[in-house]
């Protein structure tokens, strides 16, 4: 995670932060089906996508190459009954005696554009999860209550 203040942050610096999520070596993956027709129409419609199936049944590894595919930032987040808001959205942090906002993984992925995968999201806790309604309905935006910023998607 980076800390930084808000009002510091320009584009370039934006990029700088999320070009480390670019995949650069296309992932091993071989579709079997219409998965990826689907999902690029979703991504064009601006649909949510919930993947659905076992352990090791290759959801991560799709995600990666659709990711690869469309050339964006893809920011995982691997769900747990222990994380928070705050891990999703971000926190202020001291920093060199002055207060910074820290974006979380969703925030970023918001703000710059990533695919943001949250992995085995049903081991969150509702109050985690709450956060990314606003995102995933008509509104498209995350509303960081923290700072009062709303970053639309």
């Amino acid at each position: 995670m980076f800390a930084y203040s808000i009002k510091e942050v320009s584009s370039v610096a934006g990029e700088s932060i999320i070009a480390q999520f670019r995949i650069h070596d296309e992932p091993n993956y071989i579709p079997q089906d219409n998965e990826v027709a689907v999902f690029e129409a979703a991504f064009r419609s601006q649909i949510p996508l919930i993947l659905k199936g076992p352990t090791g049944c290759g959801k991560t590894r799709f995600v990666e190459y659709m990711a690869y595919r469309l050339n964006l930032p893809l920011i995982t987040i691997s769900c747990h009954e222990d994380l928070t808001a705050a891990d999703l959205v971000g926190r202020f942090l001291l920093r060199d005696e002055e207060t910074v906002w820290r974006d979380g993984p969703l925030t970023l992925a918001v703000r710059y554009g990533a695919i943001c995968y949250l992995d085995e999201i049903v081991e969150a806790r509702k109050d985690t999860t709450v956060v990314i309604q606003s995102l995933s309905d008509h509104r498209r935006v995350l509303y960081i209550d923290k700072t009062g910023e709303v970053v639309h998607a």
